[in-house]
């Protein structure tokens, strides 16, 4: 008997982390447009940092940001028992957020490049400065590195939340804590293995082997190309996951979109609602931008 209710048990919770396990991959999935722009963001952090520091601050970013979602998953947990209509309006205003960032990181990219450049240039120069202070440098990028990731997380955690809300909460309260742990780690995991990736690139090409040398000169050469293209496609990832959200949210534009789908069939079935998701997103994000950034100039105007 002992035996038959051990095996039930681990049976159960076999079950359990089974059930754990799918819903975690498809709250990653819709979240994976947040992960490429959290990825490109705190990578870009350590820039004007000092190479033996950038780790020491990718791990200070680290803590910080599991602090950011110790705070945020009990509080979704309390909004999805206490008040768990708030749930969809908080996923539209995360979609929504998605496509207003994605667009205006696109009208930012093409309208201030030059104001970018010259930012740059003003970093490279203070950093040449032997009076500057490199330790009030580098808690000032913690302590925005740390913002950012909140509002990020938040926004994961939003998402996360609207796939696992008609569960109970002790499985809701598994799936948020398994999503915000594999964020964490693999995220800045991923961070420090980017920051580093010259270093590694120009130890390989010191060395005597000439294939060494080869690898290495071919990791400098990616590294800056690395950041680029995680950057572009967190950029589209997030139209498509905001977007998504956004036409999910809207039973009209969700039905309109798929019976669009439904007439060609085959691979245009599946990549058309994509597509059409992409587009939504492209198009709100510029609605919110157009509306949001004058109101913003007007706010700071007033606050001046």
């Amino acid at each position: 008997m002992a035996g038959s209710s051990l095996l039930a048990l681990i049976d159960d919770i076999a079950t359990i982390l089974d059930d754990v396990s799918l819903m975690t991959k498809t709250a990653t999935k819709k979240t994976a447009g947040v992960l490429g722009d959290d990825l490109a963001l705190n990578a870009q952090q350590v820039t004007g940092v000092k190479p033996a520091r950038e780790l020491p601050v990718v791990w200070a970013v680290a803590k910080g940001s599991m602090l950011n979602k110790a705070i945020l998953v009990p509080a979704a947990l309390a909004i999805s028992f206490f008040v768990p209509w708030l749930v969809t309006p908080l996923l539209m205003l995360g979609g929504a957020f998605l496509c207003f960032e994605g667009f205006e990181k696109l009208a930012h990219k093409f309208l201030h490049r030059q104001d970018d450049e010259t930012n740059k240039s003003e970093l490279h120069e203070a950093l040449k400065n032997p009076d500057v202070d490199m330790k009030a440098l580098e808690k000032d990028k913690i302590k925005g590195a740390i913002r950012t990731d909140f509002i990020l997380s938040a926004e994961i955690i939003a998402i996360t939340l609207g796939t696992v809300t008609g569960q109970g909460i002790g499985m809701q309260f598994l799936v948020l804590s398994v999503v915000a742990i594999m964020i964490t780690v693999g995220v800045y995991g991923l961070v420090a293995g980017i920051v580093k990736l010259d270093d590694g690139g120009l130890y390989l090409s010191q060395k005597d082997s000439e294939v060494a040398q080869k690898i290495g000169r071919g990791i400098l050469w990616l590294a800056p190309y690395m950041m680029k293209t995680l950057s572009i496609l967190g950029t589209i990832a997030m139209f498509l996951v905001g977007g998504g959200i956004l036409t999910h949210g809207l039973p009209p534009v969700y039905e309109a979109i798929h019976h669009f789908a439904e007439g060609f069939g085959g691979v245009a079935e599946a990549l058309i609602p994509t597509l059409s998701n992409g587009l939504f997103g492209v198009v709100a994000g510029a609605v919110l931008v157009a509306v949001i950034t004058p109101l913003q100039k007007l706010w700071a105007a007033r606050s001046a």
